[in-house]
């Protein structure tokens, strides 16, 4: 891949001097930044950026996705343990690279930027992260929770409605563990049945019961040094719950069929989608298995408590549909509008759905307020409505600044047309970016420079405009 320039924002003097190092075999410009020297607006085009995970991670890397929306953006992360929480940020980044590291690893790096693969080099993929993306302070509470826990054993008890991403924490909380390294077993309360719940937690002895025709491990067994994840676990039957109690308390069980115990090491988190003290005091929940569950709670926020968000939980969905080789598409502002005024009952898994559904139905497309399912169309409201007319030819423009297919019975002037057309979603673009022309040429995905001679061309250059 050849490179020009490339911009480090690192406030950590050695990786930073570690990185130039390396990137010196590539004979490119390397412009230096930390969070404090970092410009509030865009510089010329670099064609990498590299960022060093801090404390600051998340400040730095919103602000550079705001100024070098097309640039390729790489998180340059600590091998160590003790390096920070990166929860939501890596669907972000175009790759995030463990350090040290070296030319091999790195050059292959840029490959992939090259090929146009938004994957991790040396990291975990960034599905683990979903739902967590947003910056919304319900959000950014979570991340905080997630990181002062994980580091711990810790019982921990996830509440929040179906679909807003129960899992997602868990996953993260033993990621971020000293047990990372050992399994993360997850098991449904709620979609086994009761009689059967027994032998899939602690396992069973060869003719325990018919058909037990040989001898099986459990949950507790498979996760052995890792984390057990109860979901669902105000689902299970009382009968039970006497038994896990005994768990938690011992540390040990026997397999169904044995009376030989077994020690565990397991750490446990649990997550339901009900209210347990309501389910105490209906007697369907034991009050002492709650307090033993209940050390660290985190609930997790429903999206209608977190609307601001879904614009960059879409930018997410997308990207990964479109990693995935399953579609593409993008959203009209009046649709995100809509979205955000239905009461998503579904929470993010139906955001998730409707983003597939809509990326099937007009793939590498753009999708308006009047595209979007029938539900949905309660919420649009009139200025959200794409104004559909024909003035003079070379004209035809939508609102949201597509043209209509449709060719005139006398036919047009195209370079006209396509002139009056980019000129139209230019002026858009300035609008809704202020003027800032550095900010309106990224969201038109172009070069600054280009934008500039465009202005000129169409003497836009008003006083309006801050030509940065």
């Amino acid at each position: 891949m050849a490179l020009r320039r490339i911009l480090i924002v690192q406030s950590d003097s050695v990786l930073c001097t570690e990185l130039r190092a390396v990137l010196a075999f590539l004979d490119c410009e390397i412009i230096a930044r930390t969070l404090d020297t970092l410009r509030d607006e865009a510089e010329p085009e670099f064609d990498v950026i590299f960022v060093g995970v801090d404390e600051h991670i998340e400040t730095v890397v919103l602000r550079l996705v705001e100024l070098y929306r097309q640039t390729p953006l790489i998180l340059v992360m600590d091998k160590s343990p003790a390096r920070p929480l990166l929860t939501g940020l890596e669907a972000r980044a175009t790759a995030v690279l463990a350090w040290p590291t070296n030319y091999a690893t790195l050059n292959a790096c840029f490959e992939k930027i090259s090929r146009g693969t938004p994957e991790t080099v040396n990291f975990r993929p960034p599905e683990l992260f979903r739902s967590l993306t947003g910056a919304s302070a319900t959000v950014q509470r979570t991340r905080k929770l997630i990181q002062q826990v994980a580091p711990s054993d810790a019982t921990v008890l996830i509440l929040g409605e179906s679909g807003t991403g129960k899992e997602v924490i868990a996953r993260n909380l033993h990621y971020y563990s000293a047990r990372r390294s050992k399994p993360f077993v997850p098991v449904n309360c709620g979609a086994i049945p009761g009689e059967l719940l027994e032998s899939e937690l602690f396992g069973h002895e060869k003719g325990a019961f018919t058909g037990a025709l040989s001898s099986r491990q459990g949950r507790f067994e498979l996760a052995e040094g890792g984390t057990l994840f109860l979901d669902e676990i105000g689902d299970m039957p009382l009968s039970m719950q006497v038994k896990l109690l005994r768990v938690l308390q011992e540390r040990s069980f026997e397999r169904v069929g044995s009376n030989k115990t077994i020690q565990c090491d397991v750490r446990i988190i649990a997550a339901t989608h009900r209210n347990l003290e309501e389910e105490i005091s209906r007697n369907r929940f034991r009050e002492d298995l709650y307090y033993r569950l209940n050390v660290f709670p985190i609930e997790v926020p429903s999206l209608r408590d977190r609307l601001e968000d879904i614009p960059a939980l879409v930018e997410d969905l997308t990207a990964r549909l479109k990693a995935e080789k399953r579609g593409d598409m993008r959203l009209t502002p009046a649709a995100f509008r809509v979205l955000q005024r239905y009461h998503w009952p579904g929470n993010v898994r139906e955001l998730a759905n409707l983003i597939e559904r809509l990326a099937i139905l007009y793939p590498n497309n753009v999708v308006d307020a009047a595209d979007l399912p029938e539900k949905f169309q309660q919420y649009v409201k009139p200025e959200d409505a794409v104004l559909r007319h024909e003035p003079d030819v070379g004209n035809t423009v939508l609102s949201e600044g597509l043209a209509l297919a449709r060719l005139p019975e006398k036919g047009l002037d195209l370079r006209e047309h396509l002139n009056n057309l980019e000129c139209e979603l230019i002026k858009q673009a300035l609008d809704e970016c202020n003027g800032v022309v550095a900010h309106a040429a990224n969201l038109l995905r172009m070069r600054r420079t280009t934008l500039v001679e465009k202005l000129r061309k169409y003497g836009l250059r008003g006083e309006e405009t801050t030509i940065i």
